[in-house]
């Protein structure tokens, strides 16, 4: 495992697994370099958007989320010291944010993403068959709970493992494998058929 460790603006970090490049801009974050923050945003920005979708459901509460994610890295870089991955301790932020953005929230709303969903180099057939199951699969991981509908974004999306969930959403691993578990029990239920061996 790379040990080796950065101490710019007294910030020690170890590249554990994570980004060098990454690393190299939460050091200068730390720093208060605007121009990093810019280019950590841009990194994250994308990611972040799909996983607090998944979460909440409201594009305005969701950019409120992350805006307040992006604001806590940029005031508290200088915190992060490397015991985990740069994106598992962003994505903490998130899940923390966002589980109080749920708690205030009155009622979901649903959002239609399925033509966000659609392959661009796909042909019309396929391209409408590919509609039809990503329609399909974002209405079943609708009906999960928000947490549930976390472990299922964060292992499937975005390739953490079940020790790093745990980590972001401050739970035991088994109960991120029982929440694993039951999400897909449920998805399977809701989508029958083919559809159901991608879960």
């Amino acid at each position: 495992m790379n040990e080796r460790l950065s101490t710019k603006g007294g910030t020690k970090m170890a590249a554990r697994g994570g980004d060098e490049e990454e690393l190299r801009l939460i050091a200068r974050v730390a720093e208060r370099d605007l121009e990093a923050f810019e280019q950590l945003y841009r990194i994250y920005h994308r990611r972040l958007s799909r996983f607090l979708f998944n979460l909440l459901r409201r594009p305005p509460v969701i950019e409120e989320v992350l805006n307040d994610t992006m604001m806590v890295v940029w005031e508290g870089a200088g915190s992060f010291n490397g015991a985990s991955r740069l994106s598992t301790w962003i994505f903490t932020i998130a899940y923390r944010k966002a589980a109080k953005a749920l708690r205030r929230q009155d009622e979901p709303v649903e959002v239609d993403r399925s033509e966000e969903l659609v392959s661009l180099d796909a042909g019309p057939d396929e391209e409408l068959a590919q509609e039809r199951r990503q329609a399909l699969l974002a209405e079943a991981v609708a009906t999960l709970s928000p947490d549930h509908r976390a472990v299922v974004d964060l292992t499937y999306f975005h390739e953490m493992g079940y020790r790093e969930i745990a980590g972001i959403m401050d739970c035991p691993v088994d109960t991120v494998k029982t929440r694993m578990f039951h999400a897909r029990r449920q998805l399977r239920r809701k989508l029958g058929g083919g559809l159901a061996d991608w879960i």
